[in-house]
């Protein structure tokens, strides 16, 4: 059987199906793929990406990762990206860079 595991399921999932052979797919790593293939910066929630040992910031167009509470609601998820997306200093910084975006601040690694 062939699978796509979402990212709230572990990664350890993904490789139990495989022992059990299986054909399993991390959502992170295809979007991960797709990202550094189509030259795309992926935004997410999703804290896995901040790890820059397993997604290298070089390796893409750039990685965000919104900061917000679980219980954010959609209005104030797409708030934060929209303040995000205005800052042309931000945007221009970003190639290449994790930016960690959080109301009012952005930190950017490597520095």
């Amino acid at each position: 059987m062939r699978f796509l595991l979402d990212a709230s399921l572990p990664r350890s999932a993904t490789v139990l199906l495989h022992q059990m052979g299986h054909d399993a797919a991390d959502v992170r790593d295809v979007i991960a793929a797709y990202g550094r293939h189509s030259q795309r910066a992926p935004i997410t929630r999703d804290l896995d990406f901040a790890d820059i040992r397993n997604y290298p910031p070089a390796d893409y167009a750039g990685i965000v990762v919104l900061r917000h509470p679980q219980n954010a609601t959609a209005t104030q998820v797409v708030k934060l990206l929209e303040a995000f997306g205005r800052r042309e200093d931000w945007l221009a910084q970003l190639s290449g860079r994790l930016a960690i975006v959080e109301v009012g601040r952005v930190r950017f690694r490597p520095v």
